[in-house]
């Protein structure tokens, strides 16, 4: 038995697609894990906390280490100064630090404004702290942020706004004057922002991730959050932290301590002491893997006839399929998997004001060798070369 706060979103749409890839032996471009490891530098510092009597519960509010690596990366790339016993907090990944400061700061009436896409644990979350979202939609193919939009989506019950960015599942880096509307927004009506930031070393070309907590006026109202699965491709480790001025961060903690109370104690214990030892070479050759990764799927997903929006940041394509099928994103997805073996997520999910907008589209992630995502380009191209390839 469901509870009934709960019972409108069901099985997540990554499970789903996940399972049907499985049960249909499809390649998986579906959910945005990796197909490869991470650094070996990183396996051996955890192997070494493992062995080091890293092995019983640490500190709730995060490991020292990993808390203190943390701060010192934020100052690295953003200038920002941050307490790592009072400013820092770390969680079982970046899914529960969402939850567990929504759960910690909002109270039941409360409004959060969410922009849609937007990754499927915000409403849930929001429904779990007994909040109302508010949706601002992102138009495809630009995706910008409208500030006339922003503005009529806050009343006086709204108390935050979550902001994604890099943007899954669009792929955008919101400018800094999309930042600025935002900021402008949050001061005007005392709002506190939780930004999430999990992909802000994955931006591409000429797009620069600026942190909305350094803009003017946003440190003392902005909670960050981002983790090392993403940069570091362990998904698996679940290693997530939030950022942010104190009486935010504890508001966090308050609710973390009561769902997980700490994280994986070795795994933290050797991501802070590898954290600091990556270089700016890692990161830049992280991001030249992923523009590679990223020219490849593009250049498929156009050739089979997708239009497709060029993603900014992130691992993640969305394709326009409306000159290729009349089905629905669901109907398509699936079709694809069954016929294609080409799993990928179909977004309209991802709306709950206008789910219209995402039934013509397909999210594809490019988190993959180069040999998987040419074997999805190669199966899609055996359909696309038919006579009449439209569904």
């Amino acid at each position: 038995m469901v509870a009934d706060r709960l019972e409108p979103f069901g099985t997540t749409i990554f499970t789903r697609m996940s399972h049907l890839a499985a049960e249909h032996g499809a390649i998986n471009l579906s959910q945005g894990f990796p197909d490869f490891e991470g650094p070996t530098a990183l396996i051996e510092a955890v192997e070494t906390a493992l062995r080091s009597g890293e092995n019983q519960y640490c500190r709730s509010q995060g490991h020292p280490a990993l808390v203190t690596a943390i701060s010192g990366n934020v100052e690295r790339f953003y200038g920002l100064s941050y307490d790592p016993m009072r400013e820092v907090a770390c969680f079982h990944g970046a899914t529960e630090a969402i939850a567990a400061t929504l759960l910690g700061t909002l109270n039941p009436g409360d409004e959060v404004v969410l922009f849609e896409p937007f990754y499927d644990s915000y409403p849930a979350c929001c429904a779990l702290a007994g909040a109302t979202p508010s949706y601002v939609t992102l138009r495809y193919p630009e995706f910008r942020i409208d500030r006339s939009r922003l503005e009529a989506a806050v009343n006086e019950r709204t108390r935050a706004i979550v902001l994604n960015t890099p943007h899954n599942p669009t792929g955008r880096v919101f400018s800094r004057d999309e930042l600025l509307i935002v900021a402008d927004v949050a001061k005007a009506h005392d709002l506190w922002v939780l930004a999430d930031e999990v992909y802000e070393h994955l931006t591409f070309d000429d797009a620069k991730h600026i942190c909305i907590a350094s803009l003017p006026g946003m440190r003392e109202r902005t909670i960050t959050i981002s983790s090392a699965g993403k940069t570091f491709s362990f998904t698996g480790w679940k290693v997530g932290w939030c950022t942010g001025p104190e009486h935010l961060v504890s508001s966090a903690q308050a609710a973390h301590q009561f769902l997980t109370f700490c994280a994986s104690s070795p795994i933290h214990a050797g991501v802070g002491a590898a954290l600091p030892m990556v270089t700016d070479a890692y990161y830049d050759q992280l991001r030249a893997d992923y523009r590679r990764r990223r020219s490849l799927l593009v250049k498929g997903l156009k050739q089979v006839g997708f239009d497709v929006v060029v993603p900014e940041g992130t691992y993640f394509v969305l394709a326009h399929f409306g000159k290729l099928s009349s089905l629905s994103d669901v109907e398509f997805s699936e079709w694809l998997i069954r016929e294609h073996k080409v799993a990928a997520i179909p977004p309209s999910g991802f709306y709950l004001a206008e789910p219209e907008e995402g039934r013509r589209l397909l999210r594809f992630a490019f988190c993959k060798n180069e040999e998987t995502i040419q074997s999805a380009v190669d199966n899609l191209k055996r359909w696309a070369d038919r006579e009449d390839p439209a569904v």
